[in-house]
This record gives structure tokens, sequence and C-alpha cells, in this order.
């Protein structure tokens, strides 16, 4: 198969679609966050495949909290929304590759499946920094890296520019 069809197969694919669509989504949580002056990272987690039960975005700064986490946030909620902590069913979407701390939370809490958009070679718990997947937990969450990836950047980079300018002021 050549290149042109296999992009081709690659925009049709119905799991594309899809994660695409709930990416969007959790763009639409970094943007809460860049709006208020928060890394722009965003974080949807659906359950079963049928529906979001928990959105969230990053408020470390706002809240004071190194905690603060979109992804923890959102874990909290799903675990509060479903009744329980093994969130085996659930598919988490975050704009940003999971931190340490991030892929920590998603293992313990046995998430099936994680999407993310931009890679973080800094921080990434999934191939960035290190892979944890690698360490040999009893459970491995299966990921899907660079969705919406352009996306994803700019809206990292545009938090970064701002942060920059406010500095040089």
């Amino acid at each position: 198969m050549n290149n042109h069809m296999m992009e081709e197969k690659k925009m049709t694919d119905p799991q594309t679609v899809i994660d695409a669509a709930y990416m969007s989504l959790a763009l639409e949580e970094a943007e809460k966050a860049l709006a208020k002056d928060e890394v722009p990272v965003g974080a949807i987690l659906v359950w079963e495949g049928k529906g979001v039960v928990a959105r969230a975005h990053n408020t470390r700064e706002s809240g004071k909290n190194a905690l603060g986490h979109a992804e923890l946030s959102a874990i909290d909620a799903a675990c509060k929304a479903l009744g329980g902590w093994r969130l085996h069913k659930a598919t988490l979407y975050v704009t940003l590759e999971p931190c340490l701390m991030c892929t920590g939370a998603i293992l313990s809490a046995r998430i099936k499946r994680v999407v993310y958009g931009a890679p973080d070679p800094k921080a990434g718990g999934f191939g960035g920094l290190c892979d944890l997947r690698e360490v040999g937990f009893s459970h491995m969450p299966e990921v899907t890296a660079g969705v919406e990836e352009e996306k994803c950047r700019a809206l990292l980079d545009e938090f970064f520019v701002r942060l920059r300018e406010r500095k040089r002021k």
C-alpha cells in the first residue's frame, strides 16, 4: 500500500474520527486553562465509548496545588461519577502526553486506553521522557499519540509565548 492510500485509510478509519472528536472536547478544556493563565492542558474521560463521564483542565496555578493536573482531576471526577476507582473500561483523552505522576495515576486506575495530542519530551511518561509501560506493571493501557497534535501544540506554544512576553516586561 502506498503512502497516499495509507493516509486515506487513516482519515476514514472510524476510530480516528472518534478520537479526533473527543480530542476536540479536550482542546475545549485546554482553552479554559489558557483563559485562566494555566498551562493549557485539557482532559476528557470516556466510559465504554458511550460518552464523557469527566472533563477537566489544569488548575495548578489558580488552585495553588501541585496536583491540579487535568488528568488527575478527570480521573478523580470519573471515580466519583462512576462510584469506583477501577476505570478499566475508560479512555482518557488529553492534549499533552501525561507526566510521570499522571501516568502513574493512569496505571493505578487501570485506564484501558490513553489518547494524547502533543508529546512531552521533558516530562512525558509514555515515551517522552521515559515510558512507564516498559517497567512491568500489571496493567498497561493502549496508547495512541499525536491525535490533533498540531492544535494541541499550538495552544501550548501560545501560552509559552505569552509567558515569555510577560517576563520580558
